[in-house]
């Protein structure tokens, strides 16, 4: 058998963004049907496009577009902050809620700026790439 390669299900980024869109989504199941429908559609939305664009930034053919896909998932993840800062001054999060979402979105959004760096050739150390 051949070397598997890995794919974006394997990236810790795009894990972290699964963990945040499914959290997200557990979140506002909870929620009456204003908040659903205005703070909670908008959030769902932008958490799960954070993933969404990591694989599709994957699957393009080069270093450019997976870049350019990633920083849209970079975006997706800055509005997925707002969002959750909406919720959170409307108080639709629980504090343990808050604590949660934090913690990951505080591990995610070094780890994207990382991501987004290691993407494409690399120079060794006489220069070449």
């Amino acid at each position: 058998m051949g070397k598997k390669t890995r794919g974006f299900e394997d990236l810790r980024v795009y894990q972290l963004a699964e963990e945040i869109g499914d959290a997200i989504w557990e979140i506002v199941l909870g929620w009456g049907q204003l908040a659903k429908d205005t703070v909670g559609k908008q959030v769902i939305r932008s958490a799960d496009s954070i993933g969404a664009n990591i694989a599709e930034g994957a699957g393009r053919g080069s270093y450019q577009d997976n870049r350019r896909f990633v920083r849209i998932a970079r975006g997706s993840l800055l509005e997925t902050r707002h969002w959750l800062r909406r919720a959170h001054r409307r108080s639709l999060l629980s504090p343990e809620q808050t604590t949660a979402l934090k913690r990951l979105i505080d591990e995610l959004s070094p780890k994207l700026n990382a991501y987004l760096n290691s993407i494409g050739p690399t120079e060794t150390p006489d220069g070449d790439h």
